[in-house]
């Protein structure tokens, strides 16, 4: 492949999926680094809880300050594992094949409402039982 060519679909997706997996491989190192400070902060917020009543008075601002900490972990691991970028495919799948079935169900009502009836048959009189 000389350079003046644009490069293939295939190395387009493949450099697509190369740079996905990076992502992916950062998106997991830092949840594993929130994941073991988590572990650190809940130790040493047991560790502070356990103490006596009189060093946990002195204790409650780091103990305030390991609280907000742990909360701010908390969003951070929850917004990890879910981003709005992995709903796009699905939403337009579901787009898609949603508004085909809306499509399809209003084209068979139509025709279902347009579809003359057969008429029923004429009342026949009984006949009467003469030999």
């Amino acid at each position: 492949m000389s350079s003046s060519e644009p490069p293939s679909d295939f190395e387009q997706h493949l450099t697509e999926v190369e740079r996905s997996l990076q992502d992916l491989k950062l998106r997991y190192s830092q949840v594993q680094h929130d994941q073991q400070r988590q572990a650190e902060l809940q130790q040493r917020q047991a560790q502070i809880q356990q103490a006596d009543p009189k060093e946990q008075a002195s204790h409650s601002a780091e103990l305030q300050r390991i609280q907000d900490q742990l909360d701010e972990l908390e969003v951070n691991l929850e917004s990890r594992l879910f981003h709005w970028d992995s709903l796009k495919e699905p939403f337009w799948q579901v787009v898609r094949f949603g508004g085909l079935g809306v499509v399809i169900g209003w084209f068979l009502a139509t025709a279902a409402i347009q579809t003359p009836k057969p008429a029923s048959p004429p009342a026949v009189a009984p006949r009467s039982l003469q030999p």
